[in-house]
């Protein structure tokens, strides 16, 4: 069983890993030659330039400045000086949210650790309980509810404690949220004019026969919103182009790295092997050979680019539309389109940044299959997941170790790697299950169907939490619960098993210690050092790089990660919530994690992260939902020990806690979710009413009309073209071109139709 002195050791070498994480990082940051690799950011802004362009030779690698060795520590300074406002002008509000989670963290952990410690510590601590009993136990363990007596009087202590970490907890969330609620708002009513507060997106649009989807999506709404409708943007499916394209950009990265190897070396021409990786096959001239395949590519391209525009099988049932102004877009994206309510289904088009371009291909009948099929495939990835957290609890039991290797037992023995493998070797074997598992799960989110980056990390995100608690904490208290108390289940009766559990699963308590600490301590640590970007990018720079640009497009400045950052943090919430009662001693581990990561990750987003889109921190509810979750588990779980522990009387009383937590769940859900998925006609209004006084020239379909145009037509202008409409489009609405028959009862007049009667009054919704 492990100790406190395990858990010293563990703690040691975590403390350790991450001083000398930070140190190795303090060193190279300050390194002319790694300036790309650690501030990023600066250079995408162009606040910043190269050290390496001027001064001696040495001195553009090496810094040799060694004042600046003494101040290695002064990048967290620097992280916690930037104002908040400031950051949000700088990285955005997406960033400056998220860096309130590990905020929270420590609102919420704080008080409560030092109430714990205060309390439940002493009146754990004062009972001998575990001294007499034949379990398994270590000194941790005496700090935790196990060592209290069944039926004593003191698990009123634990009751009252239990209420007042949840009163809290709920007040702590309940300002967070009112606090966020009002930065979003005050973020969208100020931020600069976006193509996506104009913009929302139709799909399912109905076949028509005598009409192309562009003209049926331009007809349907210039008769269904007239004063407001501006252009619409017809959705294709590039995916095949997109890939052409990508090939040919590869293909001209190596002719131009062989040209280079050329110039600077015209004595010899650059010879290759056109097998695999250039392992066997012909031995062929390089520049000649890249050139030819560019050739190909290019016709291939011109060709595919034709064919996606033109071909109908490539034009999707779906369409970006913009509108003249901001409230026009709010009424449509907010409001059902048809009398239908599975077509002409509208929603806010995320930004073009965000964009997940690949998935606007899939055809939307699809969507309600793809996501059973990926719900499925999760929940036996989740339940068969088990069977490798079993074998990491097994890990932590010295007592398996012995039994499966007996050779290895007179090692084992030995204090110092006994305290290795109960205090370190858990921890880091279960992260190691765990580094492809957020690659896998948003592989399922992509293919479950969603249009944007956000929304996918945000269900990647889900899923990630979800499994992190199925498998990293029930699996964790439930299989080592059976691996550590096996004897105790074969030798007693039945009726005792309950309460065996019962007093197993605070300990627990000493796996996640030091889960924590290899994840939280040295993990963060780890993450500022940056050593995988930092390869990447001096081996790009050694082969690869020929120009400034190829140097910029080197650099890999990476972001948040909301998919796998958030449901980390969320386990920590878990954590901390469900042991606070517990075994208080877990709390310190907590409250040192969440001070390292905000510091880690606000130095991070000041310095290097590069968020690829602005949501305006649409995933705060999804946050404070989970937290009201992990309140929920962890009364649900007090509840289920306090009842092994016949406290009869005190048990009931935490009935009412769920209820009031879901409760105020409801209340936040109702006063403040609103803003995060609806946008307010008000503000629409009065920020159109600003516009118009402040720019009553502006062209705004000039500023609209290729905002949604794939990238693909965007980055390959000479082999790619796409037709756009260039007309102004301040004026009324325009005469709609049509080839259908039945639009001769359509109110609005169309150049085929001809005028129409006074008497056709009835609107057919553009469908008929």
């Amino acid at each position: 069983m492990a100790t406190i002195v395990d858990i010293g050791v563990g703690a040691a070498i975590n403390i350790l890993s991450a001083f000398a994480f930070f140190l190795v990082f303090a060193l190279l940051r300050i390194q002319p030659v790694n300036d790309r690799v650690y501030f990023p950011k600066w250079y995408i802004k162009g606040l910043r330039g190269s050290p390496l362009s001027s001064g001696a030779i040495v001195g553009r690698i090496i810094n040799l400045d060694f004042r600046s060795y003494l101040k290695f520590l002064n990048w967290m300074v620097a992280a916690l000086q930037m104002p908040e406002p400031e950051l949000i002008d700088h990285a955005g509000l997406d960033s400056a949210v998220y860096l309130r989670i590990y905020l929270l963290g420590l609102k919420i952990f704080v008080p409560i650790a030092c109430l714990a410690f205060t309390i439940m510590v002493p009146v754990n601590w004062t009972n001998g309980t575990l001294e007499r009993s034949s379990l398994n136990y270590s000194n941790i363990d005496k700090l935790s509810i196990s060592n209290i007596p069944i039926g004593s009087r003191r698990f009123w202590t634990h009751l009252v404690m239990a209420y007042v970490f949840t009163f809290w907890t709920c007040y702590v969330l309940k300002k967070e949220y009112e606090t966020v609620a009002t930065m979003r708002l005050h973020f969208l009513a100020s931020e600069n004019r976006r193509p996506d507060q104009f913009t929302v997106i139709v799909r399912n649009v109905p076949p028509d026969p005598d009409e192309s989807v562009s003209e049926l999506v331009e007809h349907f709404f210039l008769v269904n919103h007239p004063e407001h409708y501006l252009t619409q943007q017809i959705v294709y499916d590039a995916n095949k182009l997109s890939k052409l394209v990508e090939e040919k950009k590869k293909m001209q990265n190596w002719l131009d790295f062989y040209q280079l190897k050329y110039s600077r070396n015209q004595s010899k021409r650059a010879t290759m092997k056109t097998g695999f990786l250039g392992l066997w096959g012909d031995e062929v001239d390089a520049i000649n050979y890249y050139s030819s395949k560019i050739e190909i590519l290019s016709k291939e391209i011109s060709l595919e680019a034709d064919k996606t525009v033109n071909h109908p099988k490539s034009i999707m049932p779906a369409a970006f539309v913009s509108f003249k102004s901001r409230w026009g877009a709010a009424v449509c994206a907010q409001t059902q389109q048809s009398r239908n309510p599975t077509i002409w289904l509208t929603e806010w088009a995320p930004e073009p940044r965000d964009v997940y371009w690949d998935n606007l291909a899939i055809p939307f009948v699809s969507l309600a299959i793809r996501r059973l099929i990926a719900g499925v495939a999760f929940f036996f990835l989740t339940f068969f997941f088990m069977i490798p957290i079993a074998l990491v609890q097994s890990l932590a039991n010295l007592e398996s170790i012995e039994k499966t290797a007996p050779f290895l037992k007179p090692i084992i023995e030995l204090d110092f790697i006994k305290s290795v493998i109960q205090g370190f070797l858990p921890g880091i074997a279960l992260k190691i299950f765990l580094i492809f598992l957020p690659s896998i799960l948003m592989l399922m989110s992509k293919f479950e169907g969603f249009i944007s980056r956000s929304t996918l990390e945000r269900r990647s995100a889900n899923k990630y939490y979800i499994f992190l608690f199925v498998n990293v904490f029930l699996g964790s208290i439930i299989t080592g619960t059976a691996f550590q108390q096996l004897n105790n289940f074969l030798h007693q009766s039945a009726n005792d098993i309950p309460k065996t559990i019962g007093v197993s699963i605070p300990m627990k308590a000493t796996f996640f210690i030091t889960f924590i600490m290899v994840d939280g301590w040295a993990g963060i640590a780890a993450e500022i050092l940056r050593l995988r970007p930092l390869i990447i990018y001096h081996l790009r720079n050694f082969f690869l790089v020929k120009t400034e640009k190829d140097r910029e497009e080197a650099m890999d400045p990476g972001t948040l990660e909301f998919n796998v950052g958030e449901p980390r943090i969320q386990l920590y919430f878990l954590l901390g919530l469900v042991y606070a009662v517990v075994t208080p001693l877990l709390l310190p581990f907590i409250v040192v994690f969440f001070a390292l990561a905000y510091v880690v990750y606000r130095h991070q987003i000041i310095n290097v992260y590069n968020q690829e889109y602005e949501s305006a921190a649409a995933f705060w509810p999804d946050v404070h939902g989970r937290i009201i979750v992990a309140l929920v588990v962890s009364q649900l779980l007090l509840m289920g020990l306090l009842s092994t522990k016949e406290a009869a009387q005190s048990t009931p009383l935490l009935i009412t806690l769920p209820i009031l937590t879901i409760w105020f769940h409801l209340f936040c859900k109702d006063r403040y979710e609103p803003a995060f998925v609806r946008y307010p006609l008000q503000e629409a209004m009065m920020k159109d009413t600003l516009e118009r006084a402040r720019e009553p020239n502006l062209n705004l379909k000039g500023f609209l009309q290729n905002a949604y145009v794939h990238p693909v037509f965007k980055h390959d202008e000479d082999d790619v073209e796409i037709e756009t409409d260039s007309e102004d489009g301040r004026h009324g609405p325009v005469l709609v071109p049509t080839k259908r028959h039945s639009r001769r009862n359509t109110p609005l007049p169309s150049k085929h139709s001809g005028p129409l009667s006074s008497s056709h009054s009835e609107v057919d919704g553009g469908v008929s």
